[in-house]
């Protein structure tokens, strides 16, 4: 998987620079790919943190070549609407609002929007009005989550 071979080569870069490496999405394309690496701090992302890391990022593409054809490079604040990569960060928004979208149904959806109750080790529970959800991790195609912001939903 070449989001794995990324993270793997990436990761370790962008922690040396003092940054919260959140995930990276690849997403090849008819004329190449696009490579979106999202960094966090507690501090926050400013702009020319993300130019920082994109420079280092481009220092080690250039070196280990790991994308044969051309691609674009995006570094990002992960935001407010942050897509989630992993059990820990599922975890970490425990009671707050998600939409997911799963590669195969549960209970006939694909697309669930809800609350996250519950994490219990590979199972994530996400819960709305109607029903509660509960899928594997390896499941999530992606997951982003719902921000409301002054009673309103983004």
């Amino acid at each position: 998987m070449k989001e794995k071979l990324l993270s793997d080569l990436l990761k370790p870069v962008i922690e040396d620079m003092g940054f919260v490496f959140w995930g990276l999405e690849y997403m090849p394309q008819k004329n190449g790919a696009l490579m979106r690496v999202y960094i966090d701090s507690p501090e926050g992302i400013s702009v020319d943190h993300c130019a920082d890391v994109s420079r280092e990022i481009s220092a080690v593409m250039d070196v280990e070549d790991p994308i044969k054809s051309a691609y674009v490079l995006e570094v990002s604040s992960p935001g407010m609407d942050r897509v989630l990569f992993n059990r820990h960060q599922f975890a970490m928004y425990i009671g707050k609002s998600v939409q997911v979208k799963l590669a195969q149904p549960v209970d006939g959806a694909r697309n669930v929007k809800g609350i996250i109750t519950e994490i219990a080790e590979q199972k994530i529970t996400v819960s709305n009005e109607q029903k509660s959800y509960q899928f594997d991790i390896d499941n999530v195609m992606k997951a982003r989550l719902k921000p409301v912001l002054d009673g309103v939903k983004k």
